[in-house]
């Protein structure tokens, strides 16, 4: 399976804002978006020309790709799907990216960052309605119940994560039973319910060139 390799960070850089993927990381002195600002590369100091309506619409689909950490040709076929469905194709596609399981996993707060919870995912530490899933990209539905499962409770990990999500906010589209390690998908987020900083029509802009 292809996956990006290189350093996290270069990313918040290069999208000129935290896109937060390095879960605590992204709010200490250390964040390296926080030391350097400017654009990774011989030249990221140096000014740059003016961005063209066409790559702003570009900037806006890489930096929507690198928050949910999906590659090019999985994002296409979710813009198709959103596409396909009825509603407004940009919120829908939003509501797609967030019903992927390590999503989930990250907002119901059993990990740290969208990464972090695609590695617990892989390594079969979560269940979906009792039914081991290791897929990260597995599209949850209102409904489903995702948990840590039992020969996973006991890890000193778990033990910690569910203390430092007591502490994040639940979104109100989320259901979450910290002593279970548990929790459930409620329903479809709405558009203002997402903190992601997203123009989403800029997307369905580029695909409709």
């Amino acid at each position: 399976m292809a996956k990006y390799t290189e350093a996290s960070c270069r990313l918040c850089r290069r999208e000129g804002t935290k896109l937060y993927l390095k879960g605590d990381r992204c709010y200490s002195e250390k964040c390296a978006f926080a030391r350097k600002g400017y654009p990774p590369g011989l030249h990221g100091r140096s000014r740059r020309q003016k961005v063209s309506e066409y790559g702003l619409q570009l900037r806006e689909k890489q930096k929507t790709r690198r928050i949910y950490g999906v590659l090019e040709k999985q994002f296409r076929r979710y813009f198709k799907e959103a596409d396909r469905r009825k509603g407004v194709t940009g919120e829908t596609l939003l509501q797609i990216l967030e019903s992927r399981l390590d999503n989930i996993v990250f907002r119901m707060g059993l990990a740290r960052s969208r990464a972090e919870a695609r590695q617990l995912i892989r390594h079969g530490h979560f269940a979906v309605n009792n039914r081991k899933v290791d897929i990260p990209s597995y599209l949850t539905k209102p409904g489903d119940e995702i948990s840590v499962r039992e020969g996973s409770k006991s890890r000193s990990f778990f033990k910690e994560i569910a203390e430092w999500g007591t502490a994040q906010g639940i979104a109100a589209w989320l259901e979450v039973d910290r002593e279970k390690l548990s929790g459930k998908v409620l329903r479809l987020p709405l558009r203002e319910e997402l903190d992601v900083p997203i123009s989403e029509h800029l997307i369905v802009e580029l695909y409709s060139r």
